[in-house]
């Protein structure tokens, strides 16, 4: 296999997304602040994962992407070794098995394993792009695509399951899959989708654990599950209108905070929307989604100037990652989806999220240095 001779190459500072890197610091910044004001014990350690984050982020945009994904089996044989390394080493915790313990700190390698996933599919989309409409080529990349899922499931973890699911759909659509392969595909997948919604919600079902299929049930009939499953998910909802237009400001220790008397089990993670919508307010949210929502369009307006079609996927891949969690986070906090665990990008805590995400933004910013030369 021939390598470049180089890693890095002799960039222009102009080329430098200025703008993507101040975004995605200041939604870190906010995140900092709102952690520690649902957990204050967490605040530094989300301090240090966001100081990571961003040298990763700094050396990784400084490393030529072409010559990364010259080792783009690697890379997803990288990503296999760290979810089956999961079943053997890892730590359970309320019946899941996400967690590798390090001594000094724990990774998630399913976080770890979107951003893998998608670089390595981006080369494969692209040493495939004259013929990604073929059977055979549409099949390796099913196949390719189930192993690293299942093993997610397996977890169990539906919620990133979900999510990077959704990504690797993108990912193929950005490559130039054709409109009637999709259309043929979501004529069979929604009444599928239906018909399995319909068996989940049966007593006995054999697809679902208990758990998910009582979330299910507490979003379709949220007053009858109001004691135990929608229990958080109404506490976030009344805790986000509470808040008002302006928030009762961060780090209040009133009695009625959500953050308090348990109303919600980790408002640091999976609810920290509810902890912005109460302390900063339907204009502090808004604020949250405007940054998101500009990271994305970021991501995607550096895909369109790449200099080839990896670099687009890569960048495209993700914008869709961070829009689809912000999305899933979002609308669980509003009661808008069913109670599902997904960080919300920048702002929740986790140091593997954290990373993960920023190693990401850094392969962007990298693309973006590279910029398709117009004759």
């Amino acid at each position: 296999m021939r390598l470049p001779k180089i890693i890095t190459k002799p960039y222009k500072l102009k080329d430098y997304k200025i703008t993507l890197v101040i975004l995605v610091a200041a939604l870190s910044v906010i995140g900092i602040q709102v952690v520690g004001s649902a957990r204050e014990s967490l605040q530094n350690r989300q301090i240090f994962g966001v100081t990571i984050g961003f040298i990763f982020m700094l050396i990784v945009s400084l490393i030529d992407y072409v010559w990364v994904l010259e080792f783009y089996w690697l890379i997803y044989l990288g990503a296999i070794g760290g979810l089956i390394l999961v079943f053997i080493i890892g730590q359970e915790v309320n019946g899941a098995t996400r967690w590798i313990d390090l001594g000094f700190t724990t990774i998630q390698p399913s976080e770890f394993a979107k951003i893998m996933l998608i670089l390595f599919f981006s080369k494969f989309i692209m040493k495939h792009k004259e013929n990604i409409n073929d059977k055979i080529t549409i099949i390796k990349y099913a196949g390719l695509a189930g192993i690293p899922l299942a093993l997610i499931l397996a977890e169990p973890n539906l919620s990133t399951t979900i999510c990077t699911a959704l990504v690797i759909c993108l990912l193929i659509y950005v490559g130039g899959l054709s409109y009637k392969f999709i259309v043929s595909v979501l004529l069979i997948l929604i009444p599928a989708s239906i018909i399995f919604l319909n068996i989940a919600v049966q007593p006995n079902q054999p697809f679902l654990k208990d758990y998910q299929q009582e979330r299910i049930l507490a979003f379709l009939e949220p007053e009858k599950y109001a004691s135990d499953a929608a229990y958080q998910q109404n506490n976030s909802e009344m805790a986000i209108g509470s808040g008002q237009l302006t928030g009762k400001g961060l780090n209040n220790n009133t009695t009625t905070s959500v953050k308090n008397g348990n109303f919600i089990l980790e408002p640091q993670t999976d609810f920290i929307f509810a902890i912005i919508g109460e302390e900063l307010g339907f204009i502090g949210s808004c604020i949250i989604i405007a940054l998101l929502l500009l990271i994305v369009i970021q991501c995607i307006l550096i895909g369109v100037r790449s200099q080839d079609l990896a670099g687009q996927v890569i960048c495209c891949g993700v914008g869709g990652l961070i829009g689809f969690q912000s999305f899933i986070n979002i609308g669980v906090a509003t009661n808008l989806l069913p109670n599902t665990g997904v960080p919300l990008p920048f702002v929740s805590y986790g140091l593997s999220s954290l990373v993960s995400l920023y190693i990401s933004i850094g392969f962007v910013l990298n693309i973006g240095l590279q910029p398709k030369k117009y004759q």
